[in-house]
């Protein structure tokens, strides 16, 4: 009998009692140090990340910390991270070594070294203690966290597994009164490969299902999405709906509940990098190494806006809920905010000197890392606020959450200054 994984989503909010740090460990050190208290007289006016002084709030406390110092850890060694997520007690992250490392936020103590795909780990996206990761190898992976075992292969695609998305039920009905209608019904996985297909998956529940060998594939296979003509680069899922941008220069918006083709949205001229989803909007966005970001009805596929001003390939995009807007990050050095339903950019973020590798967002504030740097901007005003790290090699990955930032970046190593290591570093701001 399948028993699918039910519950809600973990929230990436820590409520525990982590304190600042102010420690730089030493190459080898695997634990954070308890730094400077912080002045009494900020713990009860601190300043916010517009620069404006706020009576003091637990909330405030945070925000205003985050111009404080930072702690660090070493991850791999000379190994690339490829796909990371946190969340309030772990940091687990994907490298091209064909391993996966869970670690404690807190600590910084090895959890789990997840062992098992014969090819580099591209993607990855956990809910609870359920982890799935795509890689190299052509096959999706689900793991028990806690337990730090695999339990499920699943294997159909024919090529790397680029792209992945965990999507849990949502209720559609609009009557708060009513029968609750799920969408999907159980939660399922949405891959996509350089195979040009996606596969909808029903995910399992590690816990409960324990181990099925790879034969047994079938019975957790749902759709196999065709469609696209070259690597699918890109997708992004809610309910029933998912939209794929792949390098044949085309958005595909599926039904992933019947494993319908709803429409091919057609404009861009050059492969696409990065998608985005505003299903209560009813749109979605896509951009492009034409330098575009284009922005599409959900209902009849037609292209509402066209969004220039960056100069070079658009390969990160994300849609902030609250206040309804889309950041982009593009090889141009900058980030653009905008209006997606107006279709204008409401602020351009200057100040790297070469290609945004990745970025992360609250309602808030941006943090972005390339060349040798991790920023800190303020999504209301679009101004810089401050520099969260310098004198780094590369940024694979940054994240945050309220309390922390956590990015995994390259630090040349100090014995020979050619051989670069790779580090995560965590900056905690937490009360």
């Amino acid at each position: 009998m399948i028993t699918p994984l039910l519950g809600d989503q973990i929230s990436g909010t820590n409520s525990g009692d982590g304190g600042l740090y102010s420690s730089q460990a030493s190459q080898d050190a695997a634990e954070t140090t308890p730094g400077n208290a912080v002045e009494d007289k900020r713990q009860k006016e601190e300043m916010d990340v517009e620069g404006t002084l706020s009576p003091w709030t637990p909330d405030q406390q945070i925000r205003g910390n985050w111009n404080q110092d930072w702690a660090q850890f070493k991850g791999h060694e000379s190994y690339s991270l490829t796909c990371m997520q946190i969340d309030a007690d772990r940091i687990v992250a994907g490298y091209d070594d064909m391993t996966i490392e869970v670690t404690d936020i807190r600590s910084g103590k090895k959890l789990h070294q997840l062992e098992g795909h014969e090819g580099g780990v591209w993607s990855l996206e956990f809910v609870g203690n359920t982890l799935v990761t795509g890689a190299t190898d052509r096959t999706v992976r689900v793991w028990d966290l806690e337990r730090g075992v695999c339990t499920h292969v699943f294997r159909h695609h024919l090529s790397t597994v680029r792209c992945l998305q965990i999507v849990m039920p949502v209720n559609v009905n609009s009557d708060p009164k009513g029968v609750p209608r799920y969408e999907p019904e159980f939660p399922v996985v949405v891959s996509g490969s350089r195979d040009s297909t996606l596969v909808v998956w029903l995910l399992p529940n590690p816990e409960l299902n324990g181990h099925r060998s790879p034969t047994d594939m079938d019975s957790w296979l749902l759709h196999s999405l065709t469609g696209h003509t070259s690597s699918v680069r890109a997708l992004a899922a809610e309910g029933c709906t998912a939209i794929s941008g792949s390098y044949d220069t085309t958005v595909c918006v599926w039904n992933i509940c019947t494993g319908a083709l709803v429409h091919r949205l057609q404009g861009h001229t050059q492969k696409i990098y990065s998608v985005a989803l505003d299903r209560a909007r009813h749109i979605c966005m896509s951009g492009s190494m034409d330098d575009d970001v284009r922005v599409w009805s959900l209902e009849d596929g037609t292209c509402l806006h066209v969004l220039k001003g960056h100069e070079s390939l658009v390969g990160l995009l994300s849609l902030c809920p609250g206040p309804g807007l889309l950041i982009s990050a593009a090889g141009d050095s900058t980030l653009r905010i905008w209006d997606p339903v107006q279709g204008i950019c409401l602020h351009t973020l200057t100040g790297h000197d070469a290609a945004i590798t990745s970025f992360h967002h609250d309602d808030s504030k941006i943090i972005s890392g390339s060349d040798g740097a991790i920023k800190l901007w303020d999504i209301k005003s679009g101004k810089f606020v401050r520099n969260l790290m310098t004198g780094i090699d590369a940024v694979w990955q940054v994240k945050l959450d309220k309390r922390r930032c956590v990015a995994a970046v390259r630090r040349l190593n100090a014995d020979s200054n050619v051989q670069s290591n790779t580090f995560i570093e965590v900056l905690d701001y937490g009360v």
